[in-house]
């Protein structure tokens, strides 16, 4: 496995900070992050894959060490990100890319892959997300997103973020120490708090049935696949099932001992992965 390297790439009026994994001229694979996550989750599963891919693992504006939006309506939305997502492909000089995304991450895949962009993604990997979000998940989401708590110190968080995210699923100490240190930033008042911009909720202001995306999901045609958590609220039996029988019809995966979403931090989930991967491309 090899150490990561980071990058800050001007695109679109913002930088956005990219931890990159792997050989340059490698298979491509770009791995995005959920709504308030940032691209050093996937330091386990990118790490372990970078000896067959050049795995690019960005922060989305808003999130991370990437800058914030100045007209947050216009730029905290899946159309703008897939902008963002194509100029790092341009940036990186990418014909085609695998893409695997958690959640939000998911969602900006299944944009790109549905419309002009189509071509450039050779596989597309979802991990926990459809083209609908049930109305429950979204009023749940929003209901801690808009104002992250904040903290006294670093193990405060760790507790905080072991219980926010135990959907996550089972996860080692050395995971959520890891975790803990990336997803914190420092507030003027010498405090903690979770390292994103709180505006970036504007993106669930409409209803479930107003965000579904069914339309796109009919367009897709590259090769693609579905991993959930079983215990999901996302991922809903019905949602999925509906995925599997329409668009690119894809196989999918249940973790049983997850919700929303999978962290695919560990060795026998980064196994699937690689063998799904090696599947669709």
């Amino acid at each position: 496995m090899k150490a990561p390297r980071f990058a800050f790439v001007p695109v679109m009026d913002h930088e956005i900070h990219v931890t990159e994994w792997g050989t340059p001229g490698a298979p491509a694979l770009i791995m995005m992050h959920g709504l308030a996550r940032t691209g050093r989750d996937f330091d386990e599963i990118a790490g372990a894959l970078s000896d067959a891919y050049h795995v690019l693992c960005p922060d989305m504006i808003g999130r991370g060490r990437s800058s914030w939006a100045t007209t947050p309506d216009a730029e905290y939305t899946i159309e703008y990100y897939a902008g963002i997502a194509t100029d790092l492909l341009d940036y990186y000089t990418l014909d085609t890319a695998a893409w695997l995304g958690t959640s939000m991450g998911g969602q900006i895949g299944m944009r790109l892959a549905s419309g002009s962009q189509g071509d450039r993604l050779n596989c597309l990997l979802i991990n926990d997300i459809g083209p609908e979000v049930p109305q429950s998940a979204i009023e749940r989401i929003m209901s801690y997103i808009g104002n992250p708590p904040h903290f006294e110190s670093h193990r405060e968080a760790e507790v905080w973020l072991r219980s926010a995210y135990a959907p996550f699923g089972p996860a080692s100490d050395a995971f959520w120490q890891r975790m803990a240190r990336a997803s914190l930033r420092r507030c003027a008042d010498g405090r903690l708090t979770l390292h994103y911009d709180p505006r970036i909720i504007k993106q669930l202001n409409a209803k479930a049935e107003d965000l579904a995306t069914w339309d796109q999901w009919a367009r897709i045609t590259a090769p693609t696949y579905v991993i959930g958590g079983a215990k999901s609220d996302l991922l809903t039996p019905d949602i999925l099932q509906r995925m599997i029988t329409s668009g690119p019809k894809p196989d999918h995966m249940l973790l049983d001992d997850c919700g929303h979403a999978p962290t695919l931090s560990r060795p026998a989930d980064i196994g699937h992965v690689a063998r799904i991967l090696e599947g669709l491309m």
